[in-house]
């Protein structure tokens, strides 16, 4: 075991769910605890988290099961991605002082297995990438356009919530194998980020128009080959009228539906899918598990070409994450939401 220096700590505040939550979540529907580290045991390493992870999908798993795992009932830590570095070593493929990253939850200090943690290298990227550009959301727009989607040349592509984690990066990519890219967001500013420094061709403020169709016609004369949709609702509703034949959408993620009780009845648009020959699919990324390096080597590649820009949006503080993550589901970060819990 890597001896442990005076500095560890022997109790961790953590953020556990104080209530199931009913529609939108509330800060009341968090609780911050103080509890005690257990030791470090055999294969485990402890860990400080230095930047948490705020993410849509945590929504899904408030109080109830999901496609993405068991639901989190009163009383259980919030999960969370977090970049951390490694104060004990109970493993010898992790040292005291390592950066690593992993499922680590809502807390400022955790016990983890060691292989359940991904090692970082400080020196390739900023650790807090290992969040966004080169983690989880990364690889989820990576896989997700290019393995769903297909993009090809020329193609219209078209971005639901494009200003945040994913949909940023879909954008980029997608530019990245020519083809032309629409996002749609929730601000004029989004906007203005995505066609001034993402190089996206076009968008609009969904906020500002009384016609999601008619906006959408009016971005995509020539229609919409690729749906990348992040949100579900009336903006794929209205996306699907304009699909081209052989079109692909890519389901992500549908946020626009998380925080509802009853789920409302859409327009029945499967029949657009027959009439214009096009295919909808929805994934999530662990099933491209094992080609993961793949992905973390060309976003690298990417990133250190300058081909891949993104913005952080840093809170300061765990007692900060119930705000964040609320935030984040009202639509108000611009890129990737992170809380930093230490330096």
């Amino acid at each position: 075991m890597t001896p442990g220096n005076s500095e560890v700590p022997s109790v961790s505040r953590q953020i556990v769910l104080a209530q199931i939550p009913e529609g939108m979540p509330k800060e009341s529907d968090f609780s911050l605890m103080e509890v005690e580290l257990p030791p470090v045991g055999a294969g485990q390493v402890l860990v400080r988290g230095l930047y948490l992870s705020v993410d849509p999908y945590i929504r899904s798993r408030l109080g109830r099961s999901s496609a993405y795992g068991k639901g989190l009932q009163p009383g259980d830590v919030i999960l969370g991605c977090v970049v951390g570095q490694v104060l004990e070593s109970g493993d010898p493929r992790l040292a005291a002082g390592d950066f690593v990253e992993g499922m680590l939850g809502w807390q400022e200090y955790a016990v983890a297995a060691a292989k359940t943690l991904r090692k970082i290298d400080p020196n390739v990227a900023p650790i807090s990438t290992a969040l966004y550009v080169l983690g989880m959301p990364g690889l989820t727009a990576y896989f997700g356009l290019l393995d769903i989607c297909r993009p090809q040349a020329g193609e219209t592509v078209v971005v639901s919530a494009a200003a945040g984690g994913v949909g940023s990066l879909v954008g980029q990519i997608a530019k990245i194998k020519r083809c032309r890219v629409i996002g749609v967001a929730g601000s004029d500013e989004k906007i203005r980020y995505l066609t001034e420094e993402l190089g996206y061709d076009g968008g609009f403020n969904y906020k500002d128009s009384s016609d999601y169709y008619a906006s959408l016609r009016d971005l995509c004369p020539n229609g919409i080959d690729i749906y990348y949709d992040n949100v579900g609702g009336e903006i794929t509703d209205a996306a699907v009228r304009v699909l081209n034949t052989r079109a692909r959408i890519g389901v992500c993620g549908q946020i626009a539906l998380y925080n509802l009780e009853t789920p409302p009845v859409g327009p029945r648009w499967l029949g657009q899918l027959a009439l214009k020959q096009a295919r909808a699919e929805g994934f999530q990324v662990p099933q491209f598990s094992e080609r993961y390096e793949e992905g973390y080597r060309q976003l690298t590649t990417w990133l250190r070409q300058q081909r891949i820009h993104y913005r952080e949006d840093v809170v300061e503080g765990l007692e900060s994450a119930p705000a964040a993550f609320i935030g984040m589901m009202h639509g108000r970060n611009i890129g990737k939401q992170l809380v930093k819990l230490a330096s």
